[in-house]
């Protein structure tokens, strides 16, 4: 029996790993495909700027002559100037529509990149000259924890940006049928659509943040940091300080990007799960590692029972292989009552020694 489920594993991993490749495919052709739209809908774009500036010089000079020119010569002009600034405007739309889309395929490649690369090489030749999985724990932690992000990411997308997008047609809809009939109603739906809309940016652009902050390709890991805990305070009314000590530099980017999701994890866990009142963030820039610290006044819990899945606080088994598998080391104190405080360190290598 457990050769057989040891064989239905090999197969399901070998399965998921196949598809993952076609998948990897099927997204560089998409990206593609975006390309070539992308650069069709921007020279669309810079057609219509074009021809909107055109116009706009035309209704500028007939403003001149405004009282002597007939009705009709006027009233096509501000359609032709109305019509173009739509389209413009509804170009330039799609324009940033597929732009976003082509961020979000870089990102999705990325993912399905990684995963091939951390499985090469993980199916020794058989003796029948075939490829035969081994067991892979971490393998499979990952493609686990890959499919959590992507329930949390679709949880989010359906509670927050889907049903306003919903509201925004309920509310467009209504200001339609008011237009006419009750311009005052119609105003005041359109104010309350605008608000709408600024709301629903803001949870937008935190949402974006959560998944893949910009600032951590550009800046690095601790001016992320300090932005995120800034934001995690402004959102949850918790204080979060933060304190660095050591060399502030760049690192390697795998190693920025498992510190930061260590701690943002960190402080999720410690706000969702221990219902801290406060949090507090160390991180010590090393000569030979990083290590960083997060301490809460939460509920704290009990440190078997987390680490082997049947605690409440999720995700530190994950956590800590994800750490070792880089080299580093976690360690986890907490007791139920008595709040948590969860080091971790990293080995780097500091360029500036090479």
């Amino acid at each position: 029996m457990a050769n057989t489920a040891g064989i239905e594993n090999e197969f399901s991993l070998a399965s998921f790993l196949e598809e993952t490749q076609k998948d990897y495919e099927q997204t560089q052709r998409d990206l593609k495909e975006i390309d070539i739209l992308i650069k069709q809908s921007a020279a669309e774009v810079e057609r219509l700027a074009q021809r909107n500036s055109q116009v706009t010089s035309y209704t500028r000079q007939l403003q001149t002559n405004f009282e002597t020119l007939p009705r009709e010569d006027i009233k096509e002009a501000y359609e032709a100037l109305n019509d173009v600034q739509q389209r413009l405007f509804t170009m330039r739309g799609q324009l940033e529509k597929l732009q976003s889309d082509q961020r979000n395929l870089e990102r999705l490649a990325e993912v399905q990149r990684k995963i091939m690369e951390l499985t090469d090489g993980a199916m020794p030749l058989s003796s029948s000259g075939g490829r035969r999985r081994m067991e892979q724990p971490n393998v499979i932690r990952v493609i686990q924890t890959e499919e959590a992000v992507r329930q949390g990411l679709v949880r989010k997308m359906h509670d927050s940006v889907a049903s306003s997008i919903s509201n925004f047609i309920l509310q467009a809809e209504i200001c339609q049928r008011f237009f006419d009939v009750n311009p005052d109603r119609a105003r005041t739906e359109l104010n309350a659509l605008k608000s709408s809309a600024g709301s629903t940016f803001s949870n937008v652009k935190d949402f974006i943040f959560d998944l893949r902050p910009m600032m951590l390709d550009d800046l690095g890991v601790v001016p992320t940091l300090r932005r995120y805990a800034e934001s995690f305070q402004e959102k949850n009314g918790v204080p979060v300080p933060i304190t660095v000590t050591g060399v502030e530099r760049r690192l390697e980017s795998h190693i920025e990007v498992t510190v930061f999701r260590n701690v943002q994890e960190l402080l999720q866990n410690a706000m969702n799960h221990a219902q801290a009142t406060q949090i507090q963030i160390q991180v010590d820039m090393g000569s030979e590692q990083v290590t960083a610290v997060v301490e809460d006044n939460g509920s704290g819990f009990n440190v078997d029972d987390a680490l082997n899945g049947n605690g409440k606080t999720i995700g530190l088994s994950t956590l800590r292989e994800r750490t070792e598998m880089l080299g580093g080391e976690l360690n986890i104190q907490s007791n139920i009552g008595q709040g948590t405080r969860i080091e971790f360190s990293i080995p780097i290598i500091d360029e500036a020694s090479l």
